[in-house]
């Protein structure tokens, strides 16, 4: 096996290992809190902060109109009860009690209207408990999906990585420093040769460079200064 050739294969398994680590990073960045699942637990503690708002000014409504609804009955027992004959004061007795009616009225609509929000926020906390419940079953799910294929995906860069330590060892040490520094600079070191033209840079390749890369031995590009590789 030529020396271009192994590092060519040592790129491949590079190429490997850096296929797992990226494959490592993006489901690391999916596991743990899910956003949707964050977002449906907000919109519920907000439902139930809202209703739990309700509940004392619902309490505090049905008090004043329960008041409102004594005075309107007391002032009806004054006006029909045959104790007041004054007209004066039957009269006032009147306005008194159409006044009260009107806010009786006017706290009974704002009761009604509050106890209806209460049994809407009430659907919709039911609603979104059910919604959430089921997006926490499909998260769980994902998670253990992400569990195994990310135990899976380390198992399979533990072999690469060991592959590459026996492999880089068997390579000339001058050579591999030299695939090393081209890679630190260029992401690739190894490029194929084709048609007689470097696959890095597309340039044709003058015939001495063809020649020797056809050797085996270790050339590099004069245009690109890639390691060259001919099959």
């Amino acid at each position: 096996m030529n020396l271009a050739k192994r590092l060519y294969e040592l790129q491949l398994i590079d190429s490997d290992i850096q296929s797992s680590r990226s494959t490592l990073a993006e489901i690391n960045v999916k596991m743990g809190e899910s956003e949707t699942v964050l977002r449906a637990k907000a919109e519920l503690e907000a439902l139930k902060k809202h209703l739990a708002e309700i509940g004392p000014r619902r309490r505090e409504l049905e008090w004043g109109v329960d008041d409102l609804q004594k005075n309107v009955s007391k002032l009806n027992d004054k006006l029909y009860g045959g104790k007041v004959g004054n007209p004066k004061e039957l009269m006032s007795l009147e306005q008194d009690k159409e006044s009260l009616k009107t806010r009786l009225g006017q706290q009974e609509d704002e009761l009604l209207e509050l106890m209806n929000e209460e049994e809407e926020t009430q659907k919709k906390i039911k609603i979104q408990s059910e919604q959430l419940g089921n997006l926490e079953v499909e998260w769980q799910k994902e998670q253990e999906i992400l569990m195994q294929k990310r135990g899976e995906v380390e198992g399979h860069l533990l072999e690469f990585e060991k592959k590459r330590q026996e492999f880089a060892s068997t390579i000339d040490s001058q050579a591999h420093s030299l695939y090393e520094g081209i890679r630190s600079r260029k992401g690739h070191a190894v490029v194929k040769v084709e048609q007689g033209r470097c696959q890095g840079c597309r340039i044709t390749l003058p015939v001495n460079e063809w020649q020797r890369t056809k050797s085996g031995a270790v050339v590099q590009c004069g245009s690109c200064g890639k390691i060259l590789y001919l099959e």
